[in-house]
């Protein structure tokens, strides 16, 4: 997970990580910076590039006089490493699946299926019990 101390959200992301038992790597963007393997990798698992990871509202992004549609890949792969701050942030990666920000719902892709399922069969269950109660209520 890619993050800066300072954001709530990236304390939301790491908080949800922690209480769902996921291991993870933390990368504090202010103290570190990634390889352009990593970047390169954080690319892949997009669906729109750059735009998908950069923030347009990032004081370094708004210093840039051109669009990163203007650079070729390699150039802007070289642009993210020299101001690591452009990128958005939480920004949580694994092998195969990128969330970019925090969001409760969309995190869970990194819940391995097999936990996502006996997680859902007990809310089922729970719901199935609550609504008996209900139904002898009556």
């Amino acid at each position: 997970m890619n993050f800066t101390k300072s954001s709530s959200t990236c304390r939301k992301a790491r908080e949800w990580l922690i209480n769902n038992k996921l291991p993870f790597q933390e990368i504090n963007l202010n103290k570190a910076t990634l390889s352009h393997k990593e970047i390169y990798h954080i690319l892949s698992l997009t669906e729109a590039g750059t735009d998908d990871i950069v923030s347009k509202r990032a004081a370094s992004f708004q210093d840039i006089a051109y669009t990163f549609e203007d650079l070729s890949l390699t150039d802007a792969v070289s642009m993210i490493k020299q101001n690591i701050s452009l990128l958005r942030i939480p920004l949580i990666v694994d092998e195969s699946h990128i969330q970019v920000g925090f969001n409760e719902d969309d995190v869970r892709k990194f819940v391995p299926r097999p936990a996502r399922k006996v997680k859902k069969g007990l809310l089922d269950k729970k719901l199935y019990e609550i609504h008996l109660e209900k139904l002898q209520e009556q």
